[in-house]
């Protein structure tokens, strides 16, 4: 049996690549995939990858002995931050092997502060911790930890085969016509106010499709009401036709990655508020400009990409503004920024190769 385990969706992207090499190399393997959140849990209870999909139970003695009676795990994968210390204390005890891919620490964690000692001594029952960077890496070896390699960030390339993939999407194509498009994805209530004013104010000739991170009606009723220009929702697109409208507003989910294929500038939410950066990368991956708000100092990837001429950050409507008219009239810019953010998705994969040599062993 082996075991997966992700808080939710976006950690499972992450360790997809590995878990995928996982299952070629174990065709006869039971794999069990666990989640914390709804949102993984609900997306992905079924899947190719797994055979059982749970929610990982409280993290409780009775819990994770029972658990790990019925599951016997050869090998266990964590993803990223999920550092659960009764079922990691119980793994080491049965001494099953553990390890930790594509973690990323700041010295602000707990894990390394006076206070987190009991959290701390959880990350010493994983066989091996893979970080994405160095400074992760530097601050385990502070507290004594030396299993540890810098493998990079396991989501440059799991972006990568989507392009491998069929990222067509027929209405889409119907709705962009030949027009520039730009795709805003994972949005919240404080992108889609800059948004909004936007698009109700600009006299370009230009198409919007905007993927909400929340979808619950009464919000996306609310969205469609404040925008001017003609629009339509997904869940409408087979009763209407659709192709004359401005702004497509996509309440639905699991398609936003390829959505991004007909993009010629994303926008990507979650970093005007407090939310957190939404996945940069897998809109890079396109060859295309993108827009962030300014709250992504916890995002090295984001920072990279903005040192790079790939991503603009915008913290008041104004910056919005001019960042989008600045690349909707400029297609030399467009261009040049989109090649850098491909270019360094290219030069970061690579993690999967590493720790799967490592797992091999």
């Amino acid at each position: 049996m082996l075991w997966f385990h992700c808080a939710s969706l976006g950690e499972y992207e992450q360790g997809l690549p590995v878990f995928k090499e996982l299952r070629k190399d174990y065709p006869k393997h039971k794999i069990i995939l666990s989640f914390f959140s709804p949102s993984g849990y609900e997306i992905k209870k079924n899947n190719s990858i797994a055979d059982v999909v749970v929610y990982l139970p409280l993290d409780l003695k009775k819990n994770a002995k029972q658990f790990l009676d019925l599951v016997q795990p050869e090998l266990t994968i964590f993803v990223k931050y999920e550092i659960w210390p009764i079922f990691l204390s119980e793994l080491k005890k049965r001494k099953h092997r553990t390890v930790l891919i594509s973690a990323l620490f700041r010295s602000n964690h707990s894990f390394f502060k006076p206070y987190g000692k009991i959290i701390r001594q959880a990350l010493f029952s994983f066989d091996h911790i893979f970080t994405q960077n160095n400074e992760s890496k530097e601050l385990l070896e502070k507290i004594g930890y030396k299993s540890v390699s810098v493998s990079g960030d396991t989501r440059f390339d799991r972006v990568i085969q989507q392009l491998e993939q069929d990222n067509t999407l027929e209405f889409i194509k119907l709705f962009k016509q030949d027009k520039l498009c730009i795709v805003a994805g994972s949005t919240w209530h404080e992108d889609e106010q800059f948004l909004v004013n936007y698009i109700n104010e600009t006299t370009l000739d230009t198409k919007f499709i905007i993927a909400p991170h929340n979808i619950k009606q009464n919000q996306i009723n609310q969205l469609k009401k404040s925008i001017n220009k003609k629009t339509i929702l997904f869940s409408e697109k087979t009763d209407k036709e659709f192709s004359n409208h401005q702004v497509f507003i996509i309440d639905t989910i699991g398609i936003l990655s390829k959505i991004y294929n007909y993009a010629d500038i994303a926008y990507i939410g979650g970093a005007i508020g407090k939310t957190g950066l939404h996945n940069t990368l897998e809109a890079a991956i396109f060859e295309i400009p993108i827009v962030i708000g300014n709250n992504y100092s916890n995002f090295p990837e984001a920072s990279d990409m903005i040192k790079n001429s790939g991503m603009y950050s915008i913290s008041n409507q104004t910056e919005l503004n001019n960042s989008f008219n600045s690349l909707i009239k400029d297609p030399e810019k467009r261009k040049y920024s989109g090649q850098q953010n491909l270019k360094y998705i290219i030069k970061y994969k690579g993690a999967v190769v590493q720790i799967m040599n490592y797992l091999r062993k």
